[in-house]
């Protein structure tokens, strides 16, 4: 109990620190943003000095899974106060000051022209650390410079259209979906399935090997070999969720991440560096093994040789550190496993709701690559060809971006170029150590860019587009930090679709299972990649050779 009041103190005592000093320093700031012709922009309403309001409210709409819906009613509400569209906000969090954009230009300055005047901050990398390290996806400076230099060669055209392991992961997904006489499947969720399948093309695509969960979740499955608690694939899978839901809780926090890094949050990103060790250890194993056997073997250089491609052994190429080559191999395993079962989930789920739509790009798919027995085309640059496949991929990842909301820190007195002001044209002061959020999710869904119906899945809205901003459309980021996975992540989506769609001649909602009807709103899970909160409920028709 005295532990709780001198917690209570000490908190309360912050947050008057925290607003003394803000004062202080919001007086300085006011006569340089006025020197830059700068005016401030709306805030939120109903909001609190401190900000204890709009924690409570971010916490509690995460709760309920509706942080995103949150955000674009408090967006909404403050157009109305304002009496026109609001696009970029400022409000407070526990005595801390940010910002919220969905302006284009605001993203442009933000992720490329004003690039070197933003960072991910101190916060955000002491918060990932414990699970990323200092890999890419926390990285700043010359830590993310390295880091990107050496990953980046690992991107190449060779390495990211390897599809015979791909549709090995897509015979072992099919194993998983049973068909009754009447041609249909039982209703199933389909989310797991697809994480499975992402992991374990990830894994094989990183490591060598594949984890084999989907043929572990079979009923009678044994596994070849005994692996230990620290590989067992199961254990890894639950850790590495569980660590990105308390991820996500401290996100909301802000500078007050640490309050949710509890035992658990430790236990789970312990059990997944564990997991990623050995297989750290056997590549530097397998870097040895090759180093040692040259020197006796002088015809090596002299036989031609077309070895497997494997990230983890690729990269112990470039370092031997075996921390660092755990840092990378996480973030990549994260975004490899997390951003493409994201993308193909959300797909399944508009599926669902829009028929005419599936039944139209089967036609195109069976047009172009042929019936599942006999696939013909199926390749990187057959699969870059198919329009109306591509369109369905990028009105997906519009509605549903992998990574819906965002942020940098100001690491120097700057600016954004729109939103002060009482029309929102003037540029807005940004003070060091400020945090500017953005959500592509909802700039994906602003009318005034992609017209009355961009709450609708669209795919023909691709058809000759012509972007009104450059940067209105970012589902992989952009500017310097922009994806390394794009091409990998798009290249096996699209494959995966070809060759389900070619497998089920029809998909059909389980609506009433977490399953939303068309317009209804969606639940969120959103921790550092967006999910549908309660899976996507499906029940599939396998296909008649050959027919539509």
């Amino acid at each position: 109990m005295h532990i709780s009041i001198y917690f209570l103190i000490a908190l309360s005592l912050y947050l008057l620190f925290k607003v003394v000093v803000n004062f202080l320093f919001d007086y300085r700031a006011a006569r340089r943003a006025q020197s830059l012709g700068c005016h401030p922009p709306p805030v939120f309403p109903g909001e609190d000095i401190i900000g204890i309001s709009n924690a409570r409210r971010f916490l509690q709409a995460d709760r309920d899974k509706r942080f995103l819906d949150m955000l674009r009613e408090r967006f909404h509400s403050t157009s109305a106060k304002e009496g026109r569209s609001v696009t970029t906000v400022g409000y407070k969090l526990m005595g801390s000051k940010s910002f919220i954009t969905i302006e284009p230009r605001n993203l442009q300055a933000l992720l490329a022209t004003q690039f070197k005047d933003f960072a991910l901050g101190d916060v955000r990398a002491r918060d990932l650390k414990p699970l990323l390290g200092n890999g890419i996806f926390a990285a700043d400076g010359v830590q993310w410079e390295h880091s990107r230099s050496l990953l980046r060669p690992q991107f190449v055209r060779g390495q990211i259209s390897d599809l015979d392991l791909t549709e090995r992961h897509v015979q072992n997904f099919m194993l998983a979906i049973t068909f009754r006489r009447d041609g249909w499947s039982s209703s199933f969720d389909i989310m797991p399935l697809f994480l499975r399948l992402t992991i374990d093309s990830a894994t094989e695509f990183l490591f060598g090997e594949s984890v084999n969960s989907q043929l572990a979740a079979l009923p009678g499955y044994e596994r070849f070999a005994a692996r230990s608690s620290a590989l067992n694939e199961n254990r890894f899978t639950s850790a590495f969720d569980t660590a990105q839901v308390y991820l996500a809780k401290s996100g909301r926090l802000g500078p007050l991440y640490w309050m949710a890094h509890n035992k658990e949050f430790r236990d789970s990103c312990r059990a997944c560096h564990d997991f990623v060790d050995h297989f750290v250890k056997r590549a530097l194993e397998a870097k040895s093994r090759v180093q040692f056997s040259r020197p006796s073997d002088p015809t090596h250089e002299k036989r031609p040789q077309k070895e497997r491609y494997i990230f983890s052994h690729a990269l112990a190429q470039q370092t031997d550190d075996p921390i660092e080559m755990r840092d990378h191999l996480m973030n990549i395993l994260l975004a490899g496993r997390d951003t493409t079962a994201s993308m193909l989930t959300w797909m399944f789920l508009l599926f669902a709701q829009y028929n005419g739509i599936y039944v139209r790009l089967r036609r195109v798919i069976l047009e172009h690559f042929g019936t599942y027995e006999r696939p013909r085309n199926l390749s990187f640059a057959g699969l870059k060809d198919c329009s109306y496949l591509q369109w369905t991929l990028n009105e997906t990842l519009r509605l549903y971006p992998s990574v819906p909301f965002n942020s940098r820190r100001c690491i120097k007195d700057t600016t954004l170029p729109l939103g002060g002001g009482s029309d929102g044209l003037s540029p807005v002061f940004v003070r060091r150590g400020e945090e500017v959020n953005y959500s592509v999710h909802l700039m994906h869904r602003r009318k005034d860019i992609w017209g009355p119906d961009a709450d609708d899945f669209r795919p023909d809205r691709w058809q000759n587009r012509k972007p009104i901003h450059a940067f209105e459309y970012l589902p992989f980021n952009a500017g310097p930090r922009i994806c390394l996975g794009q091409q990998f992540a798009l290249t096996e989506a699209g494959y995966v679709v070809v060759r389900l769609v070619q497998r089920f001649e029809a998909v059909q909602a389980q609506e009433g299972v977490g399953m939303p009807a068309r317009g209804e709103p969606v639940s969120h899970a959103l921790t550092l990649i967006n999910f549908p909160a309660h899976g996507v409920t499906v029940r599939v028709r396998e296909a008649t050779e050959g027919r539509f």
